[in-house]
Formats: C-alpha cells, structure tokens, sequence
C-alpha cells in the first residue's frame, strides 16, 4: 500500500471510530423514543428502522452532504461550501437532530484542529461563516488532508450506522452477537447507500422516514431519557 493511501486509511479509522471524542455515545438520533413506544423491540425492527434511516433518512441526507462539501473544499469553491453547510444545517427535521449533528460537527473541527490540523483546513472552517454540521465536517476536513472522497463515505456510513447500533444496544437491550449481525445484514444498504449519495447532487435530497423524523420530535419531552437526542 502507497503510504499516501496508507496515511488516509489511519486517518479515517481514527476520526471515525467510535472512540474518537465527539460525543456521539450520547445522542440516539429518535431511537430511543422508538424503544419506549414500542416499534424497536428486538434486533430484527431494529434492523429495519436503521435500514429505512440510512437509505431513505437521514442517513443518505448527510451522504450528499459530506460529498458535496467534499468536491467543493477539494476544488476551493469556498462559496458553494457556504451554501452547502448553511443547507446541511437547515436541512435537519427537529431541534434535538440539530443539537446532535452540530455539536458532533463542532467537536470533530475543534479536535482536528488541535491534533491533525494542515494547511487549508482553518480557511475552509472559516469560508463555512456558521454552524458546521457533522458530515459537512468530514467531507471538509478529509478534502484538506486530501483524503479520497469514496472511502470516506463508506466510513462516515460505517460509523453512522454502528453508533445507531450501539444506542440501540443499550436501550432494547442487545448481546453483542446479536449487534454484529445487524450490522453485517446492514452492509449491503451502506454501500448502496454511500454509492447513491456519490452520485446524487442537492436536488436528490429529501427523507420518506417520517416516523424516525416524529421519533426525533417525541424524544425533546420524552419523560425519561438516556440519551440526548
């Protein structure tokens, strides 16, 4: 393996694992309002909320996201990145889901910046002039360490859908082989999906998962919580 090609698979196994600090443990995007009403109750539901929320959600939103803000840092087109981060921010369907992807977005500008930072990078963040919110982040960031677009998707989607499994671990609960199974069931909708997002453009937006997106809205008074979202 090249070590440029070497150096960009560190770096995304780093950033998007699930010990890197942007607190994602904490944020259930819905899913924890969806145990408490009943539609989660084992692994199989579970399966197919996330399946519905990475292909038709959420999910393949914050795809193109990261692709646009990808393709417009890596060309400096430092206006069209504006324009994309002030849409991503907008784009989210309740006050909690904007909690989560900004404060996930912030973090992971603020810990790049103090550990992995490079030339660019802080006229990038400052060309945004506002809230960043997370896959608009890691298309930016991995853009300015040049770092290719395609393998990072797959890992933002990976990492997206094991920290949905993780929430929903702890809250139906599940046993670990039953997470591993959900997660390899899931494989073939991450690249499907990761492959749609590469070629889809900012018209192709748009979300048919109004329970996930009602889940989202419930949680802000949900009567008790585990997580923040």
């Amino acid at each position: 393996m090249p070590d440029n090609e070497a150096a960009a698979l560190y770096r995304l196994m780093t950033w998007l694992s699930p010990s890197f600090p942007v607190g994602a443990f904490s944020y259930s995007s819905g899913i924890e309002w969806a145990v408490e009403a009943g539609d989660i109750v084992d692994a199989a539901p579970l399966r197919d909320w996330l399946a519905s929320m990475l292909a038709d959600g959420s999910g393949f939103c914050d795809g193109i996201f990261l692709a646009q803000a990808h393709r417009a840092a890596s060309s400096g087109d430092t206006s069209g990145l504006r324009d994309i981060a002030e849409l991503a921010a907008a784009f989210v369907p309740s006050r909690e889901r904007h909690l989560e992807t900004s404060a996930q977005g912030r973090a992971f500008i603020d810990i790049i910046r103090a550990a992995w930072n490079c030339d660019g990078l802080d006229q990038l963040v400052s060309a945004c002039d506002g809230a960043i919110v997370y896959p608009v982040a890691v298309g930016l960031v991995s853009a300015a360490h040049a770092i290719p677009l395609a393998p990072t998707m797959h890992a933002f989607l990976h990492s997206l859908v094991s920290n949905w499994i993780s929430a929903g671990a702890r809250l139906v609960p599940l046993g670990q082989t039953d997470c591993q199974r959900v997660l390899a069931q899931l494989e073939p909708i991450v690249v499907s999906t990761g492959k749609r997002a590469l070629e889809a453009s900012l018209d192709d937006l748009g979300s048919a998962t109004f329970r996930a997106d009602l889940a989202s809205m419930r949680h802000e008074t949900q009567y008790t919580r585990l997580f923040r979202s």
